[in-house]
């Protein structure tokens, strides 16, 4: 492959390959420590019998104890820290990378999107409401409290360790596959789907997807914020008026929508160029790192909280999924995350490590 002569920009773009797989291991060395301290009746045990009671039944490890648990998180901490070795120091081949590689994804996949659920979600969408409404007290509640008590503050620690894990397992694949550690491309091997055209085509489509399922969201909590009891009882919608969450969805709604409209921007002129509202950037390149990262965190978080509707959600019976439009949210965050990978894919450019175009 070539060299390119910028080795300085070189060693920037390519260092989180090399520090992937040690922070993945220091995470899980800290975390098994955790589990031996609850293992050992230390308190801030945060799954199950030390979750919020109204909580648990939704959340993957909802039964569990620190005495059952705690055990178990020690053992595979210390394992992730062995597989953490092994990801930064082998090249292996055929089966035997897929033994490492296998483990290493599903570890990422379990930290980010099945061990958070939804209030990692309404933690993050209701920050901003918090903050806006904090100068006239509103809404009437302890934020860090309500949205950010230790168990979803552990979820967020955990969903950092699914993105470090997640490095981790990309450098080892790239790696291990003869491809560019900063870019993913092999010399001489045809783009394909991967190509910018491509990536325009199949990403414009999951961006109009990812803009739609906000929508149907949206509209269910504007009804209600209007009076209209669309898929609830009227005593329901009365409910929600007279506590005034009603207008919590609602503002939750608009900001889904917002997301929605943003989703667009990965497929738009204006998601590459500051648009003339912009003060001060109007016209400007918009960094493809800037929304590449945001959209990611926001795919993440979305994925946590669609795999708790897939636990939650009575499949077999269509009533129950058909007209709820949170089922709908595992495909808007698979859309989104198609979306981001479109956008990164068009606008990557060459690649300054490899010299591919």
């Amino acid at each position: 492959m070539n060299m390119p002569l910028n080795t300085t920009l070189t060693r920037t773009e390519a260092r989180w390959t090399r520090w992937a797989a040690p922070a993945a291991g220091a995470w899980s060395l800290g975390y098994g420590a955790l589990g031996l301290w609850w293992s050992r009746g230390g308190p801030g045990f945060p799954f199950g019998e030390g979750d919020v009671p109204d909580a648990r039944a939704e959340s993957l490890l909802g039964s569990a104890t620190a005495a059952g648990t705690a055990p178990a998180i020690a053992v595979l901490g210390a394992a992730g820290a062995l597989l953490a070795l092994l990801l930064a120091l082998v090249r292996p081949r055929g089966a035997l990378r897929a033994v490492v590689l296998a483990p290493a994804w599903a570890v990422a996949f379990t930290l980010a999107a099945l061990v958070p659920d939804g209030r990692v979600l309404l933690a993050l969408a209701y920050a901003p409401i918090a903050l806006i409404g904090a100068p006239w007290g509103w809404p009437d509640v302890d934020y860090f409290e309500v949205a950010l008590p230790w168990p979803v503050l552990n979820m967020l620690v955990c969903l950092a360790g699914g993105v470090l894990w997640g490095a981790a397992a990309l450098a080892f694949q790239r790696r291990t596959r003869g491809a560019c550690e900063g870019c993913g491309r092999v010399e001489g091997r045809a783009a394909g789907w991967a190509s910018p055209a491509s990536a325009g085509r199949w990403g414009r489509r999951a961006a109009y997807v990812a803009f739609v399922v906000p929508l149907l969201y949206a509209v269910v909590r504007w009804a209600w914020a209007l009076g209209v009891p669309l898929l609830i009882s009227e005593r329901e919608v009365e409910g929600l008026h007279r506590s005034g969450l009603v207008w919590g969805g609602a503002a939750l709604a608009t900001l889904a929508v917002l997301g929605g409209i943003l989703s667009l921007g990965l497929t738009q002129r204006w998601g590459e160029v500051w648009p003339r509202w912009v003060v001060g950037l109007a016209g400007r390149r918009v960094p493809p790192a800037f929304p590449v990262g945001f959209a990611s965190l926001v795919t993440l978080v979305l994925a946590s909280a669609g795999a708790m509707m897939v636990r939650i959600t009575d499949w077999g019976d269509p009533a129950a999924w058909l007209v709820n439009p949170m089922a709908y949210w595992p495909l808007w965050a698979v859309a989104l995350g198609v979306a981001t990978l479109g956008y990164h894919l068009r606008r990557r450019g060459g690649c300054r490590r490899c010299g591919s175009p």
